[in-house]
This record gives structure tokens, C-alpha cells and sequence, in this order.
């Protein structure tokens, strides 16, 4: 029965496994709740912001901000990268980061240099293993973000493109679709370009802005792309949580199949050895009788 007590053995440890792939899956669906919720409420308001942006890049300002003005040559592109702190959420990360080296690949064939600036730990521990100048780094912004954990990691970024260290600034993070699909998204974050709904405006005006142009635009702009990158923020969050889910979900169910597969090994090693005591016996009785 010794093979039939290592198979009781490697039941019993998958079965605790189980019950703790169970509760983690339960803990992120609670927490996908919550990041939905809160994903769902910072919308209306990135949409809106969105629009007014829309306004004025179609608007002929009487100042133009350097954010609005797309440079000559791209030597230089920055990238914000969004990943979890946290693994044990499938193929999240990685496909993001997948995404993210093909089109690296193919800018620095094109000679352009790169630098990045990375939220969360999974992103740091990616580009410190492939290589890369990373700027700025912030993790472990909990569950619920804020908009104020970010605003000095983003700083650095927009002082590099202020001072012309950067042409061009992205975004790359996980778009939520559903709970089954997290989309991987690259945007251009600076310069600020028009939006396909905002190039389809029917009515567009200009400012008059009070008391500066100069003040006005750079408060503006500095609080859009900021709340920008907080969105993305909080939409990987959400990508996390049910990535998580889905993730959790499926390895309590394979567990769930290899438990049945290892208990009719265990059943069928248990009956041979029956059997087998069965015709020892047997055999002696009969040798006894003899």
C-alpha cells in the first residue's frame, strides 16, 4: 500500500491548495466588485475632461502649450507603463508586456531611444530583467489608488519633456472590456492629440481665459494627464481583480479534476492490493490443505 499512501498524501496536499485557490478566487471577486465600482465612477469625469481637451486642441488659442505642440523630430519616446504589484493573475502582465517589447523592437530599429517610467512592481522587476533607463518608479498603491501617489512619478516625465529630454510621451496599460477580456492599450499621453470623438465634434469654440492663458492651460493640461494616467490606474486595477478571478477560478477547477484523477488511481492501486492479499491467501490456504 505504499503507492496508494503516496497518492493520499498528494490528495490531501492539493486539496488544501484547493481550498486556498477557492478563497483567493472569492477575495477577488469581491474586490473586482469594488474596482469596478470604482473604475465605473472616475469615468463620467475622464470622458468630460476628455471633451473640454478636445475643445481646445481644435480652438485657436492665443498661447500654445508645450503639451499641444508636437516636436519636429521623435528622437527620445517615454513610456508609463501600469502593471499589478501582484502575480497570480494569468496572462495579464505578460501580455501587456508582450505588446510592449514588439513595438519597443521595432522604434529602436528605427534608431529612437527610450526611456520609462514604471506603476507597479511588475513592471520595475520586468524592465530591470530586459533592460532599460527607468526615470521614475512607483508600487504598492493598494487597491484603492490616489490620484496625489502618482502625481510625482508623472511629474518626472513631463519635466523631461519640458526640458526636452523626451519627445513624446505614452501610456500603456490594461483596458477593462469585461470580465473575461482585459484589452492591452498603448496611448500617445503627450503631445496631446485631438481624440477621434473629439476630432468628430460638430461645434467647437475658443477660450477666453481669465486671467492668463499661460496659467489657465498649464493647470489644465498638468490636472488632464494626470487623471489620465490615474484612469489607467484604476482600470488595470480592475483588469487585476478579474483577471484574478478568472485565474483563481480555473485552478480550482483543474485541482478539482486532478483530485478525481489521482482518487481513481488511488482506488484502483487499493483494489490491486486487495486483491493481490486476496490470492496471497488463497494460495497459502491452499498450500496448507496440500
Amino acid at each position: 500500500m505504499a503507492g496508494a499512501k503516496e497518492i493520499r498524501t498528494k490528495i490531501a496536499s492539493i486539496k488544501s491548495t484547493q481550498k486556498i485557490t477557492r478563497a483567493m478566487e472569492m477575495v477577488a471577486a469581491a474586490k473586482m466588485r469594488k474596482a469596478q465600482d470604482r473604475m465605473q465612477a472616475s469615468r463620467p469625469y475622464a470622458e468630460k475632461i476628455s471633451q473640454v481637451i478636445g475643445h481646445v486642441a481644435l480652438a485657436n488659442p492665443e498661447y500654445h502649450h508645450v503639451f499641444m505642440t508636437p516636436r519636429s523630430e521623435v528622437k527620445r519616446i517615454g513610456y508609463v507603463i501600469v502593471s499589478s504589484d501582484r502575480g497570480l493573475c494569468g496572462g495579464l502582465n505578460s501580455n501587456l508586456f508582450r505588446s510592449l517589447v514588439k513595438e519597443i523592437k521595432d522604434l529602436q530599429a528605427e534608431g529612437k531611444e527610450l526611456v520609462y517610467c514604471t506603476v507597479g512592481s511588475k513592471s520595475l522587476g520586468f524592465f530591470r530583467r530586459v533592460g532599460g533607463k527607468v526615470l521614475a518608479q512607483v508600487s504598492h498603491l493598494g487597491d484603492a489608488p490616489h490620484i496625489e501617489d502618482l502625481v510625482g512619478t508623472i511629474k518626472v516625465m513631463l519635466d523631461a519633456y519640458t526640458q526636452g529630454e523626451v519627445d513624446e510621451i505614452r501610456l500603456a496599460y490594461n483596458t477593462f472590456v469585461n470580465t473575461m477580456t482585459q484589452q492591452p492599450t498603448v496611448s500617445q499621453l503627450v503631445p496631446l492629440v485631438p481624440g477621434a470623438d473629439a476630432a468628430e465634434l460638430k461645434h467647437h469654440w475658443d477660450y477666453i481665459y481669465e486671467p492668463d492663458a499661460r496659467v489657465i492651460l498649464d493647470n489644465l493640461l498638468t490636472t488632464y494627464i494626470e487623471f489620465i494616467s490615474y484612469q489607467a490606474v484604476v482600470e488595470n486595477g480592475a483588469c487585476e481583480q478579474s483577471a484574478r478571478m478568472v485565474a483563481m477560478k480555473s485552478a480550482t477547477d483543474n485541482a478539482g479534476e486532478l483530485i478525481n484523477e489521482l482518487q481513481l488511481i488511488y482506488n484502483k492501486a487499493r483494489q490491486s492490493a486487495i486483491t493481490q492479499e486476496i490470492s496471497e491467501i488463497v494460495g497459502g490456504a491452499a498450500a496448507i490443505a496440500n
